[in-house]
């Protein structure tokens, strides 16, 4: 799959994820530069199954929903490549998370991903999620693959 800057719209990312609704939690792949980097977008909106308990009356995206959102970008990015195509990321760990500001519905969340280490079956990726650009969550993550 050739992805060097190409947009990837949602039916190009389910050939890329295993996820699926409701779990798919990334919109569109703006900027892609293979095993280096990729950007990415998640439009947040009232319809999310999660807003009905999280919080009833002040909704608010959970914070593991960000990371998984980082994460799945990061399984883009990592699975583009061609020795990868037909594999599962694993999400193995995560370090120095931190959560800046609060996401509600009619956000759209900007998503970073960095390739910190990338060596054999494992790879580091440094994830960032952004609004109106400002920081609102960053992550270092860990990810193994599997066939």
């Amino acid at each position: 799959m050739e992805v060097n800057g190409k947009i990837l719209d949602i039916v190009e990312i389910q050939k890329v994820l295993p996820h699926r609704f409701p779990f798919l939690l990334v919109d569109r792949v703006i900027e892609m530069e293979p095993d280096k980097r990729a950007v990415g977008i998640k439009n947040v909106t009232m319809n999310e199954d999660f807003f009905n308990g999280h919080f009833p009356g002040k909704p608010v995206m959970p914070g593991v929903l960000i990371v998984e959102a980082m994460a799945q970008l990061a399984g883009v990015l990592m699975l583009s490549k061609p020795e990868n195509v037909g594999k599962i990321a694993y999400f193995m760990g995560i370090d120095k998370a931190r959560f800046r500001k609060l996401v509600v519905p009619g956000d759209q969340l900007k998503l970073e991903i960095s390739m910190l280490k990338c060596k054999g079956k494992f790879a580091v990726v440094q994830g960032n999620a952004y609004v109106e650009s400002k920081l609102v969550a960053e992550a270092e993550m860990m990810f193994a693959y599997a066939d």
